[in-house]
């Protein structure tokens, strides 16, 4: 009888892990599955990975799937092929892209830009004193932080830090390296890199929000967020206003919850509590608290400056930038 029992239970249970098993396949059925490319350290996976964690995307009625590339280049490559829903970039080049007939859109991520790096005892206490200093700076000599502290440095200082300074152009990574071991005097750099640096102990001369205070520019406006084809949106409304909702959800959850980072920590590649702390802060400093008509307007008036700046190799042949850049539907 017992055995009996035994056999009628176990049947029992395997048919309600088989019926429940058909009821999550049929609810995920019903959700649009949304592939983000990513980079596995990325900062951006620490949003998308609490929103897969939570089951945000599920109760916003899509399947959110991380696609994890090898890099900036190849995460453009996989939305243009198709290979992905959404990426992370920066409206210039959407904007860029929109203006050779792709259709793209941009929704904020984050306001967090970067900032200029001295070593602790450095003397150098502003741009002024960037004269014949060693700058590493990440990225291109197009790159939007370096172009508006040359715009800083020319109007407050008469320097042309091209000519007047020693900029290397590199990898962030090797930038760190290089400050660290004393051949740099400064790095221009992106937030997490210049986070990493500040837990060592070294100095914010001045933030890339501050530069663009300093040249009358709107400093709040998000700099990078998520970029999708504008067809793939006007197809899926429900998807991408549920994208928004559950990605809202996440930072909403990051900037209050202590305990939520600490489940982040492996992906954070932190050496030191330290660096988790700042790391942690700085992002929380970068969630964009208002995403207006004023702000885009901002953007709009930030895109001049930087096409002024930057040129046809930054923006090509739009002056302007060009409609639709911005996505105001959805959530």
């Amino acid at each position: 009888m017992a055995a009996g029992c035994t056999r009628r239970t176990t049947l029992l249970a395997a048919g309600a892990l088989l019926a429940s098993a058909t009821l999550r396949h049929a609810a995920a059925a019903d959700r649009t599955v949304v592939r983000a490319g990513v980079l596995k350290f990325g900062t951006v996976s620490w949003e998308l990975d609490t929103v897969r964690a939570n089951g945000f995307d599920r109760q916003a009625g899509i399947d959110l799937q991380l696609v994890e590339l090898a890099g900036n280049p190849a995460t453009q490559v996989a939305l243009q092929a198709g290979g992905v829903e959404v990426i992370v970039s920066d409206w210039l080049w959407v904007s860029r892209m929109r203006s050779k007939g792709e259709a793209l859109c941009f929704i904020p991520y984050s306001t967090a830009v970067g900032a200029l790096v001295v070593p602790a005892k450095s003397a150098i206490a502003g741009i002024g004193d960037l004269r014949g200093k060693r700058i590493g700076v990440a990225g291109s000599p197009l790159d939007k932080s370096w172009l508006l502290l040359k715009a800083l440095a020319a109007d407050r200082h008469g320097l042309s830090l091209d000519r007047d300074a020693q900029p290397f152009f590199a990898a962030p990574p090797l930038l760190n390296s290089k400050i660290a071991s004393g051949d740099l005097d400064a790095v221009l750099t992106f937030w997490p890199f210049a986070a990493r640096l500040e837990a060592k102990g070294m100095r914010v001369t001045m933030t890339v929000s501050d530069m663009l205070e300093a040249l009358g520019q709107p400093a709040t406006v998000p700099s990078i967020g998520y970029v999708f084809r504008e067809e793939w949106a006007r197809a899926n409304p429900a998807a991408i206003a549920g994208f928004q909702a559950a990605t809202n959800k996440a930072k909403a959850l990051l900037a209050q919850s202590d305990a939520a980072w600490q489940r982040l920590a492996p992906l954070m590649q932190a050496e030191d509590d330290a660096t988790f702390r700042i790391l942690r802060d700085r992002y929380r400093d970068g969630i964009p608290r208002r995403w207006t008509e004023e702000e885009r307007a901002g953007a709009a008036k930030l895109y001049a400056l930087l096409a002024r700046l930057g040129g046809r190799e930054l923006v090509g042949d739009a002056p302007t930038i060009a409609p639709g850049t911005f996505w105001i539907g959805g959530a």
